[in-house]
């Protein structure tokens, strides 16, 4: 049978599929307002400038003929495909998004979501780390997710308390140091 008579098939792409990131019991998705805004700001730009440039280059090739050698018609249709299920990716976690404000606990000793932490652990080496949701969650810059070990043996602590954190070679003892919240912005308003 001729190629131009199948189906053309997502199956090869289901493996592919993004995997929404489990969340603990209870299905609350925590996101600071930059996180928010940061997916907001993804989204946006796939919808309003990726998706139509590949659209445009898509629909250029087909016009061109021959769709199954044609390389711009079979890379854009697979890239148009990526696109598709990232906006649904980010469409559900911002659905799921509950948005916590940790300016809120500025001033607060106490260790919550967003907050920024420095502890030094059992072999004197100190670390800093802020807590942020899942979706926003950064390693490279000191960031880790609130289900994170870490995070869970952290929140609701306080400043000088002397934690067990369990690790799967061994249990560390760790010291809190420090928390920090950012300063809740002032609204500005016009003159």
């Amino acid at each position: 049978m001729s190629k131009a008579f199948t189906k053309e098939s997502d199956d090869a792409d289901e493996d592919d599929e993004l995997q929404l990131p489990a969340l603990p019991p209870g299905g609350k998705n925590y996101i600071t307002p930059a996180g928010y805004a940061a997916l907001r700001s993804e989204l946006l730009s796939l919808i309003d400038v990726e998706r139509p440039k590949v659209v445009d280059t898509v629909h250029w090739a087909a016009s061109n003929g021959d769709r199954s050698e044609n390389g711009d018609y079979i890379y854009g249709k697979k890239r148009l495909r990526e696109i598709d299920r990232r906006i649904r990716f980010l469409t559900q976690r911002m659905e799921l998004a509950v948005i916590a404000e940790p300016s809120l606990h500025f001033g607060n000793d106490q260790i919550f979501f967003g907050a920024t932490v420095t502890y030094v652990d059992d072999a004197d080496l100190e670390r800093t780390v802020k807590i942020v949701g899942i979706d926003e969650a950064n390693s490279a810059l000191g960031e880790v997710s609130w289900v994170s070990p870490i995070a869970r043996t952290l929140l609701k602590a306080r400043v000088g308390d002397v934690l067990r954190l369990v690790m799967p070679d061994r249990v560390a003892e760790i010291e809190v140091l420090a928390v920090e919240y950012p300063v809740a912005a002032v609204p500005v308003t016009p003159p």
